[in-house]
């Protein structure tokens, strides 16, 4: 069963300025070219054939869970009290250089160094009451933090995305 995460990305200033060069829109990663590693060129490239795709990442604090994320991972993409689009994990990978570029922080700012591409990306505007009212969820919970969930709580989301 795909593994379903969670993760902050619409909340703030920063990540809604994040999301609008690489959620709102798609990426050709082939401008990228000189930042990628072979494998994971062609990697994009295989699960991307038009050389474009959505990307979001996580920072390196997050780098052994990370390591477990493989291609149809479902992430929840939150802020603003909704899950605000859900999307299919194509490719991930540790490149903080393609980082920087992709995403342009201000300077002194911590920025992702795992990054993953998106397919099937999809905006639900779905109220955190809807995830709060399936099992194993509490009532309050804003979803802070990236978050994985065990396999219960991810088939229900699964579940509730399909509904």
């Amino acid at each position: 069963m795909a593994q379903v995460f969670i993760q902050p990305s619409y909340g703030t200033a920063d990540a809604r300025r994040y999301g609008a060069a690489s959620l709102d829109q798609t990426v050709e990663f082939g401008e990228f070219a000189d930042l990628l590693e072979p494998p994971d060129l062609a990697r994009l490239t295989a699960l991307h054939p038009g050389g474009r795709a959505r990307f979001w990442g996580a920072k390196d604090k997050y780098d052994r869970r990370m390591d477990t994320v493989t291609t149809g991972d479902i992430v929840l993409l939150t802020g603003r009290k909704h899950v605000q689009a859900a999307a299919e994990v194509g490719h991930c990978f540790r490149n903080p250089g393609f980082a920087r570029r992709l995403w342009t922080p201000d300077p002194g700012k911590c920025l992702f160094s795992n990054v993953y591409s998106l397919r099937h990306y999809r905006r639900v505007g779905l109220p955190y009451e809807e995830i709060w009212a399936l099992p194993g969820f509490s009532a309050g919970d804003n979803f802070m933090g990236l978050r994985f969930l065990d396999e219960p709580k991810s088939a229900a989301v699964i579940g509730l995305l399909r509904s």
